[in-house]
């Protein structure tokens, strides 16, 4: 998959598309909007996909599309997760300094007369001085000002955010839609990917099934032997091992979590919920600070006994 900003056709997200069109050609249109969906699902695609409509960039080979593409367009600002050079990896944050930046975009005339767009890539990742200079560009929006919020979870978010914002929830792909984006990968791993093509594209990468073979005994009460550290070393040295080892894991947690539940046994789904909560925990400490990360999938893996 492309980067969002040179991704020119939209799947499966026709739906959103019209409300957001109907919203423009009435003269009703909202400053803010929250686009939300499963992480991979297309949040961001859509985004640049609507901000190219408002900016009359929607023909790529145009003057506004080719400066969209390029990242050049003057009316048009991203924010995201930045990289942290030294560490090589995303900060774990969106901070106030970049919110800043919005505040000061907005305030400029519109370069071409038109409509000025504000992406915020992520914004469950905004800390709590970030959150709150964006509501206050949220409470006092700027005339032609539109700012597109993707999150994979909208809970994070504050509330005074979320209510001042119009809601797009993004369903997942059909199988047909998937398989046209993604013609190269198999039916097995796009059933897995449950409509979301960043999902079936990060799955993609253990290509040999090593990381879902060992998390699936785990998931199945196989004890640890020799072979399996050797397979944890070689999982934690791999660039997104670790990555996959949790999400695959967690999955498979939070699924026996909700079919012990729908059979009446509340304790069994708890013990499951609590395990998620913990690798969750496990997770965010390991990459936050980067610690040994086969060290931590032998944490996990404990977390099961």
């Amino acid at each position: 998959m492309q980067d969002p900003r040179h991704t020119f056709r939209l799947y499966g997200h026709v739906k959103a598309e019209n409300t957001f069109r109907s919203a423009l050609d009435t003269g009703r249109m909202h400053h803010a909007w929250l686009i939300t969906g499963p992480s991979g699902i297309g949040k961001a695609t859509l985004s640049f996909h609507l901000a190219r409509i408002l900016l009359k960039g929607e023909k790529t080979d145009s003057p506004a599309g080719r400066r969209i593409t390029a990242g050049t367009h003057g009316d048009l600002l991203e924010i995201s997760r930045s990289l942290d050079e030294k560490k090589g990896r995303l900060r774990q944050e969106i901070t106030a300094s970049d919110v800043r930046v919005v505040q000061s975009f907005l305030h400029h005339t519109a370069t071409e007369g038109g409509w000025r767009v504000v992406i915020v890539d992520g914004a469950e990742f905004l800390n709590r001085f970030a959150a709150n200079a964006l509501l206050k560009i949220l409470e006092e929006p700027p005339l032609n000002s539109i700012l597109f919020l993707t999150t994979s979870s909208p809970g994070k978010l504050l509330p005074t955010i979320r209510s001042r914002c119009r809601t797009l929830a993004l369903s997942p792909l059909n199988d047909q839609d998937m398989h046209d984006l993604l013609p190269d990968l198999s039916a097995d791993l796009i059933r897995r990917a449950k409509g979301s093509p960043g999902r079936a594209l990060f799955l993609s990468q253990d290509r040999d099934g090593h990381i879902a073979g060992f998390v699936d005994g785990i998931l199945s009460g196989r004890r640890i032997n020799t072979e399996s550290m050797v397979l944890i070393d070689q999982i934690a040295r791999e660039v997104d091992g670790f990555a996959l080892f949790c999400d695959l894991l967690g999955e498979g947690w939070a699924e026996q979590a909700r079919v012990a539940a729908q059979r009446g046994d509340l304790p069994i789904s708890n013990m499951f919920a609590n395990r998620c909560i913990a690798l969750d925990t496990l997770r965010r400490q390991t990459e936050g600070f980067n610690l040994d990360k086969a060290q931590a999938i032998r944490q996990a893996v404990q977390l099961a006994v």
